[in-house]
């Protein structure tokens, strides 16, 4: 019986409820990668095998449990290849505290109470105050950084796909996600007139989260819903797009 084989929706389905961050555009970067070489139908999809499954898993595995950079995991995958034993790696155990001190003995002190933090105004995450540090990069920063070469990010400046802050010659976080971006989706074909219909789409959502803001907002919430309705949105975009690439991948 002939060995099955499998579309890369497929591959994401089965995986994803042991590595939920996995995409169809992750496996793709893998492939450009060198790691993963799967067959491909006369109709140019791409067929994985149950031996291309095992592999993957084994690279994501090597990624999540032992944060191994892609050289290391690809000698290991060579190894494998030539039959041989790739060496073994140790997880390191999660440090045990130490115990914490005696209590001296003495009159109990009085523990001022802490103050709740106040309606409205919920704890942020560490990962949250992170993303709300402002970032400050000159245009030179920003090509070192991203790895976008310089010819790129003007014709993305001409195009307004990434623009400085207003008012000033710097760029912030989105700049240089843009920027990242677009490095990566160059290996795809994808050059910055493509992602100036991206622009031109995330403007009219944007108008539409004015739109429905004006007519929803009561005086002080106006950030709060800002950032309410950006969310909700972006949730809906994304789920629209998975569910498209879907179809087509059947």
């Amino acid at each position: 019986m002939a060995e099955a084989r499998h579309s890369i929706g497929w591959v994401v389905k089965e995986l994803t409820p042991e590595f939920p961050d996995l995409s169809i555009s992750k496996i793709r970067y893998l492939e450009t990668e060198g790691l993963l070489s799967p067959e491909r139908a006369p109709s140019g999809y791409r067929k994985y095998t149950e031996g291309d499954v095992k592999r993957l898993h084994y690279i994501l595995t090597m990624q999540r449990t032992h944060y191994l950079p892609l050289k290391i995991i690809r000698e290991h995958l060579d190894q494998i290849d030539r039959g041989l034993t790739p060496p073994r790696i140790d997880t390191p155990s999660p440090a045990v505290p130490d115990p914490p001190p005696e209590p001296v003995a003495g009159p109990p002190r009085r523990v001022r109470p802490v103050d709740p933090p106040p309606a409205g105004d919920p704890p942020r995450s560490p990962q949250e105050e992170r993303r709300r540090r402002p970032v400050r990069l000159s245009r030179a920063e920003l090509i070192e950084k991203s790895g976008l070469a310089e010819p790129i990010l003007a014709e993305l400046e001409r195009l307004l796909v990434i623009t400085p802050r207003r008012g000033t010659h710097y760029y912030d976080q989105d700049a240089f996600a843009v920027a990242v971006a677009a490095k990566q989706l160059a290996s795809y074909g994808i050059d910055p007139r493509h992602l100036r219909q991206i622009k031109i789409a995330a403007d009219k959502e944007v108008g539409l989260i004015n739109q429905a803001t004006a007519a929803h907002t009561r005086r002080g919430s106006s950030r709060q819903t800002i950032e309410e309705l950006t969310r909700l949105i972006n949730v809906t975009h994304l789920a629209m797009v998975r569910s498209g690439v879907q179809r087509e991948l059947g």
